[in-house]
């Protein structure tokens, strides 16, 4: 019985070349990441482009894994980057004025807004759902995500000073309501 290989050792074999671990990885995290990248993106073809563009940069090994931190977090950010690259290509605007449309007006939440409404530290649960959804995505794409303000700027659509704006809105009010 062969021992599962752990994620750092999978990458790092993937990235020498070794096509198995690469598959190995590529099935436990690619639906991970599909499902993530279309809380941010409504357009599931620029989804299966990014997720396919992240793992190809982990094949060829133009995206590195310093080994800080884990391996899911690590390619969520490789992702997010990616498809922060794809909204700025032709169309972009356009395609993010329509993915933005049809997230203002469904109905279901997402995977992270569900858990950013569970989270159970003191009212920071409450405070986080009373906050705009303007704001909540700022925080969402910042803290969350991780992404600079110009990366969340071109995901919102918004200039990078309404990204700043917001964050620091978004941070009053937080501390407002926990204080």
């Amino acid at each position: 019985m062969r021992e599962t290989r752990s994620d750092g050792e999978l990458l790092r074999a993937a990235a020498d070349g070794d096509r198995r671990a690469f598959e190995e990885l590529y099935r436990r995290y690619a639906p991970w990441l599909t499902a993530r990248l279309r809380g941010r993106c409504a357009d599931p073809g620029v989804v299966d482009d990014v997720v396919q563009e992240t793992f190809l940069a982990v094949w060829h090994g133009t995206a590195r894994y310093r080994e800080e931190g884990d391996v899911a977090g690590w390619l969520w950010r490789v992702g997010a980057r990616r498809l922060v690259d794809a909204l700025r290509g032709d169309g972009a605007r356009g395609r993010l004025r329509q993915t933005l449309a049809r997230l203002r007006h469904r109905h279901e939440a997402s995977a992270e807004e569900r858990v950013l409404a569970g989270v159970e530290h003191g009212d920071l649960a409450g405070a986080l759902i009373r906050l705009s959804p303007e704001l909540r995505a700022v925080l969402q794409a910042t803290v969350i995500d991780g992404l600079t303000t110009r990366e969340a700027a071109v995901l919102l659509g918004i200039p990078p000073g309404t990204v700043k704006t917001r964050a620091l809105r978004a941070r009053k009010r937080l501390r407002e309501e926990l204080a």
